[in-house]
């Protein structure tokens, strides 16, 4: 069983944390008011206990996305970026396979004196409510299957100032009918970027450029699927298997659903 020997100081603002074993500190602040900007050792952001970022520097433009702030003061024989580094590994979706306390096994093996500090650091952090090894999340995607009967259907698009024809001619083909018009322009992120759907849509009409005359395609055009007809027409943004309809209301995804 894991112990850690440590000092507490706490009040409603911060709570001050000292690993007697490292001589190392871990301080907690509960809100943006209470952070000294302190440049010793390294920042954890947290928003709802979910971690959000690492910071080596916390500055206050930084500091606005977040509602808790960890510092931490690692042992003086421990460098800082690699502990930032191997914490950054740990918390990555497409992270390594981890042992129960969240090192990789790839790690175990080095550097172990960082890897116990971490350790230590994990199960403090834990005991205090936060966690920095973010559970993976299953999309709930519910399966489409073609058939045969799709590929007499014609689905129609009328939304996000886009209008077309489409025909889910086989399972990897979704034929756009000639005369299709697209959506003029994309919203752009709060922060003023071009999000993900956006620079994914333009992408697929740089690729059928010459079959799209003034935003409306002149050719029937093929993609592969009901995600990129969306991105190809309205630059996405949402669940487009309920957006193509038949004449008489019926999305794609009620036709090809498969139901438990």
């Amino acid at each position: 069983m894991m112990s850690i020997n440590a000092e507490l100081a706490l009040n409603d603002k911060k709570a001050e944390i000292t690993l007697t074993d490292t001589d190392s500190q871990v301080i907690i602040f509960y809100s943006r008011e209470a952070l000294n900007y302190d440049q010793s050792g390294f920042y954890l952001l947290f928003k709802e206990k979910q971690l959000k970022s690492i910071h080596s520097v916390l500055e206050e433009k930084l500091a606005i996305k977040a509602d808790t702030f960890v510092q931490v003061i690692p042992p003086k024989n421990l460098d800082s970026n690699r502990l930032i580094q191997q914490l950054a590994d740990i918390t990555q979706e497409n992270n390594r396979q981890t042992t129960p306390d969240g090192l990789s096994k790839t790690s175990k093996n080095r550097l172990p004196a960082m890897n116990d500090y971490l350790a230590d650091l994990m199960l403090l952090l834990e005991k205090f409510g936060f966690t920095l090894v973010q559970k993976k999340r299953i999309p709930a995607k519910a399966p489409h299957r073609w058939n045969k009967t799709l590929s007499e259907i014609e689905f129609f698009v009328d939304d996000f100032d886009s209008q077309a024809t489409v025909i889910w001619q086989k399972r990897n083909e979704m034929l756009i009918k000639k005369g299709a018009q697209l959506r003029k322009e994309y919203k752009l992120n709060k922060d003023g970027s071009v999000g993900l759907d956006a620079r994914m849509g333009t992408q697929l009409r740089d690729e059928q450029k010459d079959k799209v005359q003034n935003f409306t395609t002149t050719e029937d055009i093929i993609l592969k699927s009901v995600n990129e007809v969306g991105l190809f027409l309205y630059y996405g943004g949402t669940n487009s298997w309920l957006i193509l309809k038949d004449k008489d209301n019926k999305t794609i995804d009620e036709w090809s659903v498969l139901k438990d």
